[in-house]
C-alpha cells in the first residue's frame, strides 16, 4: 500500500506535480460547494441503506469533483463514497466529499474533503481540506507533505514527531465504540495505560495532527478506501508509517494504523501482546 523510500528517477514521481496541482484545484471546487451549504437551516439530510447519513452537500461536492475530473482527466478512474466506481485503469481518484458528515450536519466545523490519486493501487497524491477552519494538508510521493497556516504567506512543510518512547507519546483512537465492536477494547485500554495522553479526536483531523508531529498514533476500524487513501501520502511524506491495524500494507482490511514511524513496531507489538492475553483469558 505505502511505498518505501521513493525512487527520484521513477517517472511516476516526476509526473505527480501536475496531479497534485489538479488535486488542489479539485479541493478548491469542493470547498466552494460544501461551504455554501454548511450550517444551513434547510439542509437536506437523508439516511442511507447502511444507516449512515448523507446530505445534499455530500452529493453536490462529489459531483463537482467528478465534473472537473471528467474534463481534466477523462481517462482516469474514480472511486467516490456517494457515486461508486467509474472506469477501470491503473490511475484512480479516490474521493470522500465530506468525511465527517455527522459533524457537517450538526454545524460542527471538523469535517474534511478527502481527495487521493492511487496509481497501481498505491495512494500517491493526497489532499485533506477543512474549509470551515481554513486549513488544508497535501502531499505527493517524493514531493513532501505540506499545510497552510492562517496568517502565513507560504505553505509550511510538515514532519512527524521524533518521539521514540511510547510513554511520552500521544494517541488518538477515533471512538471507544469502534474498538469495542471489533473486540479490541481491551487493547485500547492497555494502550492508554502506557502512553502519555489519549484522546478521541475523530475522523481526518488526527491523521493531520500526526503528520504535523502533534500525535504519534492514530487507529480506527470500519474504514473504506475513500476514508483513508488521502491520508497515506500525507503521513508517509511527513516521515510516518501507514498500515492496517495488524501491520499489513493494504487499504482493504477496513482498519488503519498511522504512526510517526519510529514507534510503529512498538505499538504493533503492544497490540499483539494484549490481544494474545485476551485470547488466553
Amino acid at each position: 500500500m505505502t511505498p518505501t523510500t521513493p525512487d527520484r528517477t521513477d517517472p511516476i514521481v516526476d509526473d505527480l506535480s501536475a496531479d497534485l496541482a489538479l488535486a488542489l484545484r479539485l479541493a478548491d471546487a469542493a470547498d466552494a460547494v460544501s461551504m455554501a451549504r454548511f450550517d444551513a437551516s434547510d439542509l437536506d439530510i437523508q439516511v442511507k441503506a447502511d444507516a449512515s447519513h448523507v446530505t445534499e452537500a455530500d452529493l453536490a461536492t462529489e459531483r463537482a469533483i467528478r465534473e472537473l475530473l471528467a474534463a481534466e482527466r477523462p481517462d482516469d478512474g474514480v472511486l467516490g463514497e456517494e457515486y461508486g466506481t467509474s472506469g477501470d485503469t491503473r490511475r484512480q481518484w479516490i474521493i470522500d466529499p465530506i468525511d465527517g458528515t455527522a459533524n457537517y450536519l450538526k454545524g460542527i466545523p471538523m469535517w474534511t474533503t478527502l481527495i487521493a490519486l492511487a496509481i497501481d493501487g498505491v495512494p500517491r497524491v493526497g489532499v485533506a481540506s477543512q474549509p470551515a477552519i481554513g486549513r488544508r494538508w497535501w502531499a505527493a510521493t517524493g514531493h513532501g507533505a505540506w499545510t497552510n497556516v492562517p496568517g502565513d504567506t507560504a505553505p509550511r512543510r510538515i514532519f512527524v514527531s521524533a518521539v521514540d518512547d511510547i510513554e511520552q507519546s500521544s494517541i488518538s483512537f477515533q471512538s471507544l465504540r469502534q474498538w469495542d465492536e471489533v473486540g479490541r477494547a481491551d487493547q485500547l485500554l492497555a494502550l492508554s495505560r502506557r502512553v502519555w495522553r489519549d484522546r478521541g479526536y475523530g475522523d481526518a483531523w488526527p491523521y493531520m495532527l500526526l503528520a504535523e508531529g502533534r500525535l504519534e498514533f492514530v487507529a480506527e476500524f470500519g474504514v473504506k478506501e475513500y476514508d483513508i487513501a488521502a491520508h497515506v501520502p500525507i503521513v508517509t511524506e511527513a516521515g510516518g508509517r501507514f498500515t492496517d491495524i495488524d501491520g499489513n500494507e493494504t487499504l482493504s482490511t477496513r482498519s488503519s494504523l498511522a504512526t510517526n514511524g519510529t514507534l510503529h513496531a512498538t505499538y504493533l507489538e503492544l497490540l499483539r501482546e494484549t490481544r494474545a492475553v485476551g485470547a488466553d483469558a
